[in-house]
């Protein structure tokens, strides 16, 4: 009676520790591992083994073993309803085999045993169950020497173990189930996140910027260097962007990072971290932006704002891939694809001394020019179409816009480029009375931005005209300076208006300029 409490006493004790196991580990193998070890151990059952049903192949493959070589498992292989293991995937029960050198449904397929007419070998089989199916099964032998020791009693604590070893494989489905989902959905994301940034869905029609889009194309497919020169506004993120979604880095992170807008005591400690401690406020170890686009892209937007100090030390990234955090002396190595931007003059900046030469050599590798809107006017149309889809949608409106504000909008010079022609088309959505913008629905700056470079005579006298004058009245005068420079050659003159042939013929038509004018 004794001696049948002590057994008790270890087994109880030996499923408390395989229960605290079971969050030990997020691999599933090494947590059913534990377990067999526990049960030799402890209670010396040997050769423990953990045998999986597979649900399309419906045969049973063992998992994990302990005390088992692989060369052994790779023989465990069974058909449902074949031997112990296969009937006890059939029926559902515990199978008890008293003495395996009796039973001849005991086929000894791993060969793990040896002679097994040596010795006395009980081997022990409970089914592993999920929701009432059965998945799988848990064996192990026991070998007698004390036969204090009760086989039904062992049944009953394998079956506790099978109980938590099917809990075990249930959460470790669910959450492969979920990696798989989130790893899906992390794919989905990242492929509507290139679409708006492929070459295809760029809004354009005119030739200049058919040329910056094939050039950006082209340097895609290296790993060079980009410097993207242009005004404020003309869509440099949005080409530098696309460089990176079509590389071979386009699944990588695209990071960003905006040098004017950091302060320069912080942006050295943005680009390449710091450690904890390095300087007051510095209360935890942070990566920089260096380190986050490590296999990726790295955008240093408006470059030629950075300052000398930290110019010195971006340099170095550039020639040697490698750099130290704020208050560290340890080299960290990355591969990173820089694409820088600014719209200063940079060669100026270096003839003063305000950047190195030497780092503008590294990044103006491949110079890729965006030339201002005003001077592709030939892509407003398509512009403005394009953001009246967006804000309509957004604003849950049908808004369109007459040929007159069309034509008001192609003669402005918009100093702020792209940004501001879309911002100026979201202001006449939302502010619009009816669901057609008029010409007199333009947005006052514009208005008066317009009739002031409206003012300013193009000829040899270059007299400012007096600003009373309607905005139609310079209109028709500029258009007919045009004409006249041109010979009246429409397409021509339209060329130099930044206009289409047909809206100057409507604008002729309008103001009721004939060819008989001299």
């Amino acid at each position: 009676m004794e001696k049948s409490n002590k057994h008790a006493d270890i087994k109880l004790n030996t499923l408390y520790e395989i229960a605290k196991s079971l969050g030990t580990s997020p691999e599933p193998e090494d947590i059913l591992s534990s377990i067999l070890e526990l049960l030799s151990e402890k209670i010396g059952m040997r050769r423990g083994t953990i045998t999986l049903l597979d649900p399309e192949t419906k045969q049973l493959y063992i998992e994990v073993a302990h005390g088992l070589s692989e060369e052994e498992k790779g023989r465990g292989v069974y058909n449902i309803g074949e031997g112990i293991t296969g009937r006890v995937v059939a029926t559902g029960e515990p199978i008890i085999v008293p003495d395996i050198r009796k039973d001849p449904l005991f086929l000894n397929r791993t060969r793990s045993r040896g002679n097994i007419s040596n010795e006395k070998i009980s081997f022990i089989s409970v089914p592993i169950q999920v929701k009432g199916d059965t998945i799988g099964v848990l064996s192990a032998d026991r070998l007698f020497t004390d036969r204090a020791i009760s086989l039904d009693e062992d049944v009953r604590a394998l079956t506790i173990v099978a109980s938590l070893i099917g809990q075990t494989i249930t959460i470790s489905k669910m959450v492969e189930l979920e990696k798989r989902s989130l790893i899906k959905e992390k794919m989905s994301l990242q492929r509507e996140l290139k679409i708006p940034y492929r070459f295809a869905n760029i809004v354009f029609q005119s030739e200049k910027m058919r040329e910056v889009l094939d050039a950006a194309w082209r340097v895609s497919q290296s790993k060079a260097t980009v410097l993207l020169r242009g005004e404020s506004g003309t869509g440099k993120e949005l080409i530098a962007r696309a460089i990176h979604y079509h590389s071979k880095r386009c699944d990588k992170p695209f990071i960003g990072v905006n040098c004017a807008a950091i302060p320069d005591t912080l942006i050295e400690s943005e680009l390449f971290g710091h450690e904890k401690g390095a300087f007051t406020g510095a209360i935890q170890t942070r990566k920089g932006r260096f380190e986050l686009a490590d296999t990726g892209t790295l955008f240093l937007d408006e470059i030629g704002d950075i300052p000398l100090s930290t110019q010195v030390k971006l340099l170095r990234v550039l020639q040697e891939k490698r750099f130290e955090r704020v208050g560290s002396s340890k080299s960290i190595t990355v591969d990173v694809r820089i694409i820088a931007a600014t719209n200063k003059d940079i060669e100026e900046a270096v003839r003063k001394g305000e950047f190195r030469e030497d780092l503008y050599y590294r990044l103006n590798v491949v110079p890729v020019k965006i030339p201002p809107l005003r001077e592709r006017k030939e892509d407003i149309p398509p512009l403005v179409g394009h953001f009246l889809q967006i804000y309509n949608e957004e604003n849950g409106r049908e808004v369109k816009i007459s040929n007159e504000a069309l034509d008001t909008l192609l003669m402005y010079e918009w100093p702020g480029n792209v940004r501001e022609l879309e911002n100026c088309v979201e202001r006449m959505i939302v502010m619009s009375k009816n669901e057609i913008i008029m010409a007199e629905d333009i947005p006052n700056n514009i208005g008066i931005n317009f009739t002031t470079s409206m003012s300013v005579e193009r000829g040899s006298s270059n007299q400012i005209k007096t600003l009373d004058k309607t905005v139609e009245e310079i209109e028709k005068e500029k258009i007919l300076d045009a004409l006249k420079r041109c010979g009246f050659v429409q397409a021509k003159a339209a060329r130099q208006l930044g206009i289409t042939s047909r809206q100057i013929g409507y604008k002729m038509k309008k103001y009721g300029i004939g060819d008989d004018i001299s």
